[in-house]
């Protein structure tokens, strides 16, 4: 079967729209190399003292450091979490499952200032009672952050599981197979993409969010996204611009990776 190609204009067209869409971060790499003490596009002279900024002050590598030790806990929470009750609802398909499923996405509908002092509340609660899992801690803040993201979990995993052929399932509960061997032997090898996603995708929500986050914390968990925002609030620091060149080379080189190992796979699937 001939592969079906794009021709000239709709080629020159999806390039324009994607350098539209890119133009924001385009205009700030310039904005990066300035050698003013405030957001300017350099005219003559190019530094990169705000770049040699990030590396001088331990503060930018803690906040990175934080935002990733968070994102990981709250994307193990967040995944098990929905993974325990997607896995729950597709097995015993209760009889009030749509209304389950709706309590379980309430967070991704609710205003995310409902959702930020309701959080506050809880965590002040909490820190009457311990000082670990408490307000303005990274581990408040990652239970937070897993409470806020959990949703986005439920929803992939939901949709790898109804590509799921219920007959494999009854066909090892007919050859004897007990409830644990039939989750992690033959539905959890049948989803482990969708499981994949829904961890990658909440580390990214809760590494980009910042809403909750300043209602959440003060002066201990600063994450990076936070610290983003104290520069521009505070002082309009263009090491900001400096930061956000660094993610953004970050993830052009995931996506390229991710590319290429897709790229690599594909060929040696067209050999074997």
């Amino acid at each position: 079967m001939t592969a079906l190609r794009p021709g000239l204009l709709a080629t020159t067209l999806a390039a324009l729209i994607a350098v539209f869409l890119m133009m924001p971060l385009i205009a700030v790499i310039p904005v990066s190399f300035t050698p003013t003490r405030y957001l300017a596009v350099p005219e003559d002279v190019w530094s990169l003292r705000h770049y040699q900024s990030l590396i001088d002050n331990p503060a930018w590598a803690q906040g990175v450091w934080l935002s990733i030790r968070i994102g990981v806990v709250a994307a193990l929470v967040a995944t098990t979490l929905a993974l325990t009750f997607s896995l729950g609802i597709w097995m015993i398909q209760p009889r009030f499952a749509g209304l389950l499923m709706g309590l379980a996405l309430l967070p991704m509908v609710a205003p995310p200032v409902v959702s930020a002092l309701t959080l506050y509340f809880f965590l002040i609660s909490l820190s009457k009672v311990n000082s670990f899992v408490a307000y303005d801690t990274w581990a408040g803040v990652a239970l937070a952050h897993a409470v806020m993201i959990a949703p986005f979990a439920v929803v992939l995993i939901t949709v790898a599981l109804s590509q799921v052929d219920r007959r494999i399932d009854l066909a090892a509960r007919s050859m004897g197979a007990g409830l644990a061997m039939r989750v992690f032997r033959v539905i959890l090898p049948n989803i482990r993409f969708g499981i994949l996603t829904a961890l990658f995708l909440t580390f990214v929500l809760s590494w980009e969010e910042i809403g909750v986050t300043l209602f959440i914390t003060s002066v201990q968990a600063v994450t990076l996204p936070r610290m983003m925002w104290m520069g521009l609030r505070d002082n309009i620091d263009p090491a900001i611009a400096a930061i956000s060149v660094v993610l953004i080379a970050i993830v052009v080189a995931v996506v390229l990776g991710k590319t290429a190992i897709q790229a690599l796979q594909a060929r040696r699937h067209e050999k074997g």
